[in-house]
């Protein structure tokens, strides 16, 4: 009985999805069009190429859900957004990660450091595991300073589940990972409405005597009139921008043609999302010798304008990137001073799941120098 059942939900469903394609078809094809279509296959309905997603390189290839990352991350998160609303929360979070604040944070962030070396010393370490690890301790530091670490823990294992589900096909079905994802989502959603109001009472009793420099206490300034909802969603977005700055940058810098765009003799048709890859910019010949070759002096002499762009550009480049770039160096130079390492298998080249990465990880063994 269960079998028939998922059968005929499973079937319905796959006539709805193909009887709507068609549909969607027969009147995208019959618009009178002089200029063809960027070059590339359409894939399956409604699938699309998700599966060639996890499997190419994104320079070739690379599709958004923009609709399931926002019910994922929050809709009033600050990537979501353009105009007034974007512009005032941008300016909050520019304020908290200025070089002049995040100064203060240093003993902080090198503590973090030296810690994740130490717990790793000796040992058979996924070294991007070791990264997320680190990357989300300083992301809680810079949110919330030092007086919520106790939340740490409950907030790391929500986050892990909904990342997990974050490049899933939004189906939220029991047992999915876009369900489940959906699920720690509600509980992150209840553990920051604690954070917030333990915060509030203490602002309110003065209990402190000093003021929030975090990112909390700017958003939850009476100036920045954002309600709870709005604090959390930003906070749940800058804790994965914080912590997957790839996954950010692409999510950031994604547009849609609002009207029909026609570009270098392509037509780009209403409503299709736009994503410019700035790793196609920076691994191109006519702006980098040897462009895929390992080469850090070639910055020595500043790059031509456009040119480089780790960060995005315009009005939506990552405001956090003065945070990133101190934690990279106080990480390095803590590992560089104080540790040798050794690369476990002898796997080369980058698997994409769907952002470069090292084989499995990059395998290492960390030694402490003598």
């Amino acid at each position: 009985m269960e079998l028939n059942t998922m059968f005929f939900f499973f079937a319905s469903f796959l006539f709805i999805v193909l009887f709507k394609s068609l549909i969607k078809s027969f009147f995208f094809h019959s618009r009178e069009r002089e200029l063809p279509l960027p070059p590339g296959s359409m894939g399956w309905p409604y699938i699309g190429e998700t599966f060639q997603l996890y499997t190419q390189d994104p320079n070739v290839f690379f599709a958004t859900k923009i609709k399931s990352k926002e019910r994922m991350l929050g809709k009033q998160a600050i990537f979501f957004h353009q105009g007034e609303y974007h512009g005032n929360l941008r300016r909050l979070v520019l304020r908290t990660f200025m070089p002049e604040t995040i100064k203060n944070i240093v003993p902080d962030i090198e503590s973090i450091a030296q810690t994740c070396l130490q717990s790793c010393q000796g040992k058979l370490i996924t070294t991007f595991l070791e990264m997320k690890t680190f990357t989300f301790n300083v992301a809680l530091v810079s949110i919330f300073g030092k007086d919520e670490m106790m939340h740490s823990e409950d907030l790391k294992q929500c986050y892990y589940t909904v990342e997990k589900g974050y490049n899933s096909m939004a189906i939220n079905l029991p047992g999915t990972l876009f369900h489940k994802a959906m699920k720690a989502r509600k509980k992150l959603s209840k553990i920051l409405s604690q954070i917030i109001s333990s915060r509030r009472r203490r602002m309110q009793m003065k209990q402190d005597c000093y003021s929030y420099n975090d990112l909390l206490g700017c958003l939850m300034n009476e100036k920045a009139r954002l309600n709870d909802e709005q604090i959390a969603d930003n906070i749940i977005g800058v804790i994965f921008a914080a912590h997957d700055t790839t996954a950010t940058v692409l999510t950031w810098i994604v547009k849609e043609a609002i009207k029909d765009v026609e570009y270098q003799g392509y037509l780009i048709p209403k409503g299709w999302k736009v994503l410019p890859l700035f790793r196609n910019i920076h691994h191109s010949s006519e702006f980098f010798k040897e462009a895929e070759k390992f080469d850090p002096s070639r910055f020595e002499v500043a790059p031509k304008p456009n040119t480089f762009m780790p960060f995005g550009d315009g009005i939506h480049a990552c405001p956090g990137n003065e945070l990133a770039k101190l934690e990279i160096l106080v990480l390095l130079h803590h590992l560089t001073t104080k540790y040798s390492w050794s690369v476990v298998g002898g796997d080369n080249g980058i698997q994409y799941g769907p952002f470069a990465l090292p084989p499995n990880g990059l395998p290492i063994t960390l030694y402490h120098k003598k």
